[in-house]
């Protein structure tokens, strides 16, 4: 197999591609752009865009390594799908491994050992069935409508105890997708396999990776949550079988943008103390009278109605040709529509510099702050502590001042 090795954005060398490679690769990972290498057939030169990961297309593997690390990426990912605790995501054993999927896999049996040892967790199902015997209670309502007077088989509704529960489905199905890619370790290898033996009675279902259900934990499964969690990162990044004519295509891949805006949300969430439904992504007033600018900034916070604060996660610096500060504009409508004297931009580190702008003729100011990714993970968060002080400060009404 062939592997093309990128860092995210960043222009590689020239690679071979075929006709129907170029396009799959186009296709499957649209964040990189592709252009023809000078003086050249049939090479071409990628740059990748915001996407990270591993994807392999026909015979062609394509690693694009994200500039934060392997380990660090995962633990923001896992911490903004579950808000797993430092401590506990240092017991992962994230590798530093180029390939993503590898590293997932030996993460994933690492944890599943520890949330095994105490033997697999069960719980109850309800389950209906026809039977020839009563088993739990006998629901006339079905037997009445499929039966008529015929007496067996009996239409039956039970709770069963097993462990074919929604937990230990989402770790197989996340062993699953993951035994199906190429792993180039064999110990990753390996412990794929072993999770999908242990698990051999549980159901195997396919997760879309935008509807991957949460787990409510208490004090019967919390062993199980780092392992859960993990599996939930990678059913939500793990997309397969897409195809052009015989080339097949699978992979891992997490788009930085959307991962700094979900970290940036849960970890602000976290520190203000506030539920989902009153801090995240919302539609606000559109921007226009006749509604046809709609607004839907990455952070805001809500209380009833009204809406309080407005900001914009930015893992990236905007600059469209000839608008050199596009998400400053971005954030002054956001602030119009919303009727708010204030907003607040919050950039990955080394995209902008601290500081505001005062909009002339509009009453407004645009702060500007910044989070440094390639920290430690508790080091990360109290960063956000710190952008929480900025959010109270720019909240309206105003019911909080930073001290002097």
């Amino acid at each position: 197999m062939r592997e093309i090795t990128l860092r995210e954005y960043q222009t590689s060398e020239p690679y071979l591609l075929s006709v129907s490679e170029r396009d799959l690769v186009g296709e499957i990972l649209p964040s990189v752009s592709i252009q023809p290498a000078t003086g050249s057939e049939g090479e071409y030169q990628l740059t990748p865009g915001s996407t990270v990961g591993a994807t392999e297309i026909g015979d062609l593997s394509v690693l694009i390594r994200p500039k934060m690390g392997i380990p660090r990426l995962l633990s923001l990912a896992c911490y903004a799908t579950g808000l797993v605790k430092p401590e506990e995501i240092r017991l992962f054993d994230f590798s530093k491994e180029d390939a993503l999927p590898d590293a997932l896999a030996i993460a994933l049996a690492s944890q599943a050992r520890r949330a095994f040892s105490r033997g697999l967790l069960h719980g109850y199902r309800t389950e209906e069935e026809a039977l020839y015997t009563v088993r739990g209670r006998i629901w006339f309502n079905e037997q009445i409508r499929r039966r008529f007077d015929v007496p067996l088989p009996i239409e039956v509704r039970y709770d069963e105890f097993t462990e074919d529960i929604l937990s230990n489905r989402l770790i197989k199905a996340a062993a699953h997708r993951l035994g199906r890619m190429r792993l180039r370790s064999a110990k990753a290898r390996a412990g794929v396999g072993w999770v999908s033996g242990v698990l051999d009675n549980v159901s195997l279902l396919e997760y879309p990776g935008s509807r991957v259900p949460a787990v409510t934990f208490d004090r019967l499964n919390e062993h199980y949550k780092g392992v859960v969690e993990l599996a939930r990162v990678i059913l939500r990044h793990s997309a397969f079988e897409a195809a052009r004519g015989t080339v097949r295509a699978s992979g891992f891949l997490v788009d930085m943008n959307k991962l700094f805006q979900e970290f940036l949300t849960a970890a602000l969430r976290e520190e203000l103390r506030v539920s989902v439904r009153a801090f995240g992504e919302r539609r606000i007033a559109d921007l226009d009278e006749g509604g046809s600018v709609h607004l839907k900034p990455d952070l805001v916070w809500r209380e009833g109605r009204s809406c309080r604060f407005v900001g914009d996660a930015k893992y990236k610096r905007l600059a469209p040709a000839g608008f050199e500060h596009a998400d400053v504009y971005q954030m002054l409508a956001y602030c119009t529509a919303a009727g708010l004297p204030s907003g607040l931009l919050v950039y990955a580190a080394g995209e902008s510099e601290a500081g505001s702008y005062k909009i002339r003729n509009a009453g407004k100011t645009i702060e500007v702050t910044s989070i440094n990714l390639e920290c430690s993970l508790e080091e990360v968060l109290a960063q956000v502590g710190e952008i929480a002080e900025l959010v109270k400060a720019h909240s309206y009404p105003a019911v909080y001042r930073r001290a002097a």
